[in-house]
This record gives C-alpha cells, structure tokens and sequence, in this order.
C-alpha cells in the first residue's frame, strides 16, 4: 500500500529529529565541561575585591589574632536611666493612654494614666523614665514641668 504524501513529511519530520537530537548529544559530549580540577574552578579575591584566578601573594596577607574576631551580635549596652524630657504630643484622658515626643531623639513613647504623677494634657512639657516593654519603650514616673 503506498503512503500518503502527509505521513511521508511526517516520517521525514521525525527522522530529521532525531537526527538533529544525536548531533546535539555528540557535541555536548565534545564540549564537556566536567571533570575540571579543583584548581581551574577555584577563584581568588584580591585587594581590591575583584575576582582573579591568581592566587594571592603569601607576603602580603595580615596575621589576625583570633581573639580579634567576633562572633555573633554585638551586646546592646544599657541605657542609664536619666530623666528624659518631651512634650506630649497626644492624650487620651478616656482611654487613659498617650504619646511623649522625646526631645533627644524625636522618638514618639507611649504612656498610660497608670505612670503619671499628676494630670497632664496635650503640649505639656514633661519629664519621665524609659521603660523597655514587648511593645517598645513605654514611659514610666511621668513629671509635668512647671
């Protein structure tokens, strides 16, 4: 039985496809870039902080102590408590809650009635002690200043 002109093209398809797959396996195998040593993949940094893959010269590297290197983060000193003073910059008397500007680092601290030493308002300038809590810094033994 003769076969169509379609399946011919079509047999003349695949037959260039596979031939195009093997000549593209021959040449992979021909342009194989494994089995590199260990010394072509390595590079070097110099200097300058640029790649190179010539290694560094042994003269000119500086002895650290090992003492010298630190390892993880550094501690967080602890703030003396001193009087910081701000203005109030909002308060809520019904809610029983506000918000001190610091003068030093215009930083907003909350501040609830519960630390008050006596009734203060919105563009009072006050004094007060930083407390850390989970939420931030929160102030503690507020002051009006007269």
């Amino acid at each position: 039985m003769a076969d169509s002109f379609a399946k011919k093209e079509k047999e003349k398809k695949r037959a260039k496809k596979k031939q195009d797959k093997a000549e593209k396996k021959e040449e992979r195998k021909s342009n194989n870039n494994k089995g590199k040593t260990l010394d072509d993949m390595i590079m070097y940094l110099d200097e300058n902080g640029n790649f190179t893959s010539i290694p560094p010269d042994q003269q000119k590297r500086t002895k650290i102590k090992v003492e010298d290197i630190q390892i993880g983060v550094a501690r967080m000193e602890e703030e003396e408590e001193t009087e910081n003073t701000g203005v109030v910059t909002s308060f809520f008397s019904d809610k029983g809650y506000g918000f001190i500007k610091e003068d030093k680092t215009n930083e907003n601290i909350f501040v609830h009635s519960n630390n008050l030493t006596e009734a203060v308002k919105e563009r009072d300038k006050v004094t007060f002690k930083k407390e850390m809590t989970p939420r931030g810094y929160a102030a503690i033994e507020v002051r009006k200043i007269k």
